[in-house]
């Protein structure tokens, strides 16, 4: 058995060799620094975030966009020296919107290294991937997921970690409103597609924020997309007088089926809708039925966006042969500027409570493409100043800004 006076030495020994083990092996991956909560993180190294989203299906056409305008602006960032001198770097997996696939690409993201979730624009897909996230305590984002659901409301307690840079439809919808109470428009007619949570939200949240205004529903119509009711819905609607129609559906087929049906009996009443009737793509060939139409969303991807890093943006990613189709690109671009942000506010740190801590202060926080907001209470963005599209003869253009009053509140 060693003497006292040996224990210690060698005792003293270990140290020193285990500190020059670790000196020269850097650790774990790099050096290591505090941030502001006291957690460990490291100073050189990737921030790796872990994208699993849909790359063949229906999101795809909002995921990628969001994902291709992420990377352009993490490239950004690299090229001026990175985040406290690391770079990002994006790790991606398709989901192909299969629940059990999109659980085993968020496990195998995270294992795999992942510091930051990403997860696909549409609560419901998304939730797979976002359990895995938090449950990881790992910062998770959605970039164009709009219901408002992200965050406790949904997950609880370990919602604290999840975000989403899509508009919340609480908000868009109360900017709507705004623009056909300004407009003169007092009377109106609310259509909702009931297949995703969203647009029934998006409708709830205009008729509040309509009639709070001044305005009055005077009748509520619904549908589920593709179950063939369309044609009633159309012949229901066109009975109502009505100085508007606010339809909240996506782009899928009873969205022109609507426009072709109302325009086709001779009616031109205003036909208003939330981002998810971006685009111009879904548009009926005519020019004549395809007129009177008017949306808010992200961004104009119709080549006269005011601000010019949008624009910038988008002329970056059509010449990736990746053009938007919509605006919800922009919260890919956001939620990376959010996301530089937060780890700096926090030295360096990707601890994924010290950066959910950090944006639920944010408030009006400056990004390439625009100012964002958070709560403690709405982890989707609110605040935006929304861009107005109005579709004249076939052609949709920037008409205007907006910005909500405030939000509507949301079950």
């Amino acid at each position: 058995m060693a003497s006292g006076r040996l224990r210690v030495m060698l005792a003293g020994m270990a140290v020193v060799l285990g500190t020059l083990v670790l000196a020269a092996c850097g650790g774990s991956d790099s050096e290591s620094s505090k941030g502001s909560d006291g957690t460990t993180a490291k100073e050189t190294g990737p921030i790796v975030i872990g994208a699993a989203v849909d790359q063949t299906k229906l999101m795809k056409f909002f995921d990628g966009p969001a994902l291709t305008a992420a990377k352009i602006r993490a490239d950004e960032i690299n090229a001026q020296g990175g985040v406290d001198g690391r770079k990002i770097e994006f790790k991606v997996l398709n989901t192909r919107l299969d629940p059990d696939r999109t659980r085993s690409a968020a496990i195998e993201l995270t294992d795999g290294g992942a510091d930051i979730m990403w997860a696909t624009c549409d609560a419901d897909w998304a939730t797979p991937a976002m359990q895995v996230g938090i449950s990881k305590g790992l910062l998770t984002v959605a970039p164009c997921e709009g219901t408002g659901q992200i965050g406790p409301k949904r997950f609880g307690e370990q919602g604290k970690l999840a975000f989403s840079f899509g508009n919340f439809s609480g908000d868009e919808a109360a900017a709507l409103a705004k623009v056909a109470i300004d407009r003169g428009l007092k009377t109106a007619v609310t259509v909702t597609d009931k297949s995703i949570t969203y647009t029934q939200l998006s409708c709830a949240a205009f008729k509040t924020a309509f009639e709070e205004l001044g305005g009055k529903v005077v009748g509520e119509e619904s549908f589920t997309e593709g179950d063939r009711t369309i044609g009633r819905v159309v012949t229901r609607v066109n009975r109502i007088k009505a100085d508007l129609y606010n339809i909240c559906a996506t782009t899928q087929q009873d969205l022109p089926a609507f426009v072709s049906g109302i325009r086709g009996l001779g009616n031109d009443t205003p036909i208003y809708g939330p981002w998810s009737i971006d685009s111009a793509f879904w548009l009926p060939k005519s020019p004549k039925v395809s007129n009177n139409i008017t949306l808010v969303t992200y961004a104009s991807v119709y080549g006269d966006d005011p601000n010019d890093d949008v624009k910038a943006l988008i002329a970056k990613m059509t010449e990736q042969k990746a053009p938007p189709a919509t605006g919800g690109f922009l919260g890919g671009a956001a939620a990376v500027d959010a996301i530089a942000w937060a780890v700096k506010e926090n030295g360096g740190s990707t601890d994924g409570a010290a950066l959910a801590k950090s944006l639920e202060g944010a408030k009006d926080l400056e990004t390439t493409v625009g100012k964002i907001s958070f709560s403690p209470e709405l982890h989707t963005v609110f605040g935006r100043e929304y861009r107005i599209i109005d579709i004249k003869d076939g052609k949709p253009g920037f008409a205007g800004l907006v910005k909500a009053d405030h939000p509507v509140n949301l079950p």
